[in-house]
C-alpha cells in the first residue's frame, strides 16, 4: 500500500487547511506487530474525495475528524490507525487494509473500527441475495472506491465495476476476530452495505453489474471461512456479521456531503464525531440524537444495526470502557505564544474573536484570535501542549 503524505489535509471553503498530527502511514506488509499484552485498538479509516466522475469535498475531511476522535478522546495509538486516502483508495488496497490491518492483527477482546466515507451505489449483482418482485432484479448496495468511475456511455449502454459489494464488507466483518468492532458508512444506500449539498451517490442501476472479479474474492472468503453459499445467505438475512454498523443512511436514501460553517463535511460523520466528544454514549443513544439533528429537507435517517441477540447497542460507544473527558477543541499545533485548535465539540459559527478555551485541568488557555472553518489560531497563556483537549470558560 502507498505512504500516506501530508497533502491529505482538511479542506475549508475550496482551500486546505493543515493538520498536525496526520503522521505518514508505512506500507502495510512493511509493519512490524509488536507482541501486545493488553487489548489493542485499530482503526483502518478510509475517505475518497477525488472521484473523476463525481468529486466530493468532505471524505477526507469525515475522515481527519474520525481519527482525532479516535486518538485523543477514545485512546487509539496514532500507530495503530491506517488511513487510506483519495488515490491510495483502489479496490486492492481497500480489500489489502482490511485484511492486513484488521483481519490478520485483531485479536478476540481487541477493539476495531472500520470508517469508510465516499460514493456508495446500487448495481446489480449476477447472483442476488433479494430480489425486487416488481422488477426480477437483485440490485446491490456497494461501497464505491476511486478506481470504480463509470464513463457516461458505460452508463447509458450498461458495463461491469470494480465496486465492493456490502456482502463481501458482511464476509470481512465476520472474518475479524473480535467482538468489539465498529463499521461507520458514510455513503448513499450505506444501509444497503450492512453532502451548498452534494450527493454520496455515483450512478447505478439494473444496466450496471458487479465484476466477476469481485464474485470471485467473495468465493475465496466463503472457502476460508468454511461457508457453504446457502450459509452465508442464510447468515446475511439474518442480520450483519458481528458488532456494530452505522450507516449515514436508510437503503434507499442518499448520504450527503454538507457545506457546513466554512468547511465540508458529511452530514453524518459530522454530527456524530461532535456528539461524542461532547458527551459518553452508546450506538442506540448516538444515532437518536444525530436523526433528531439532521434536517428533515435531507431526507436522510441514519440506521443502526446490531448483531442479531446481542446488546451491543448499549455498550459504550466503539466498546471503549474508558473513554477520556470529552471536549469542544483540540490543540493540534502550537508555539511558544500561539496555538492551532481544531474545533471538534463545539458549533464553529459560536467561536469568535476573544472567545476563551481553558484545558480540562484549568492549568492554561487560548484566546481566540481567527477562525478558518474547523481551524482557530489562538493566544496561549499558562501551559499549553499540543494534544491538549480544551472547553470553553465558565461552561
Amino acid at each position: 500500500m502507498p505512504k500516506l503524505s501530508r497533502r491529505h489535509l482538511l479542506q475549508a471553503a475550496g482551500a486546505t487547511l493543515l493538520t498536525a498530527g496526520l503522521h505518514q502511514t508505512q506500507l502495510l506488509r512493511h509493519q512490524k506487530v509488536l507482541a501486545q499484552t493488553t487489548p489493542r485498538k485499530l482503526a483502518l479509516i478510509i475517505g475518497i474525495n477525488d472521484y473523476i466522475d463525481a468529486p466530493l469535498y468532505g471524505c477526507v475531511n469525515d475522515a481527519i475528524l474520525q481519527r482525532q476522535l479516535l486518538i485523543h478522546r477514545f485512546g487509539f495509538n496514532p500507530s495503530d490507525i491506517v488511513m487510506v486516502l483519495n488515490q491510495d483508495a483502489t479496490r486492492q488496497n481497500i480489500l489489502d487494509a482490511v485484511e492486513e490491518h484488521l483481519i490478520k492483527q485483531a485479536k478476540p477482546g481487541d477493539v476495531a473500527v472500520l470508517h469508510f466515507s465516499g460514493h456508495g451505489s446500487l448495481v446489480r449483482d449476477p447472483d442476488p441475495i433479494y430480489i425486487d418482485t416488481e422488477t426480477g432484479q437483485g440490485l446491490a448496495g456497494t461501497l464505491v472506491p476511486i478506481d470504480a468511475s463509470l464513463s457516461d456511455d458505460a452508463i447509458a449502454q450498461g458495463g461491469t465495476v470494480a465496486d465492493i459489494l456490502g456482502h463481501t464488507l458482511f464476509l470481512l466483518m465476520a472474518a475479524i476476530q473480535t467482538e468489539n468492532l465498529t463499521a461507520v458508512l458514510d455513503s448513499c444506500h450505506s444501509g444497503a452495505s450492512t453532502r451548498g449539498v452534494r450527493v454520496r451517490a455515483r450512478e447505478g442501476g439494473e444496466k450496471i453489474e458487479i465484476s466477476p472479479q469481485e464474485k470471485a474474492y467473495q468465493e475465496q472468503w466463503l472457502k476460508r471461512l468454511g461457508w457453504s453459499r446457502e450459509e452465508f445467505v442464510n447468515r446475511y438475512r439474518q442480520g450483519i456479521a458481528k458488532g456494530v454498523v452505522l450507516a449515514a443512511t436508510q437503503p434507499s436514501q442518499l448520504a450527503l456531503d454538507e457545506q457546513l460553517n466554512g468547511f465540508v463535511a458529511g452530514a453524518f460523520t459530522y454530527r456524530l464525531t461532535q456528539h461524542l466528544w461532547q458527551q459518553d454514549s452508546t450506538p442506540e443513544r448516538a444515532i437518536a440524537e444525530i436523526q433528531s439533528q439532521i434536517p428533515k429537507s435531507y431526507r436522510q435517517q441514519p440506521k443502526l444495526e446490531v448483531e442479531t441477540g446481542s446488546d451491543y447497542g448499549k455498550k459504550p460507544f466503539y466498546f471503549v470502557e474508558d473513554a477520556r473527558k470529552g471536549g469542544q477543541a483540540l490543540v493540534i499545533e502550537q508555539t511558544e505564544f500561539r496555538a492551532k485548535l481544531l474545533l471538534v465539540g463545539i458549533d464553529p459559527g459560536k467561536v469568535r474573536v476573544g472567545t476563551e478555551f481553558v484545558t480540562l485541568e484549568r492549568r492554561g488557555g487560548v484566546e481566540i484570535e481567527a477562525r478558518e472553518g474547523l481551524i482557530a489560531t489562538a493566544k496561549i497563556s499558562g501551559t499549553i501542549e499540543t494534544g491538549a483537549v480544551l472547553r470553553v470558560k465558565g461552561s
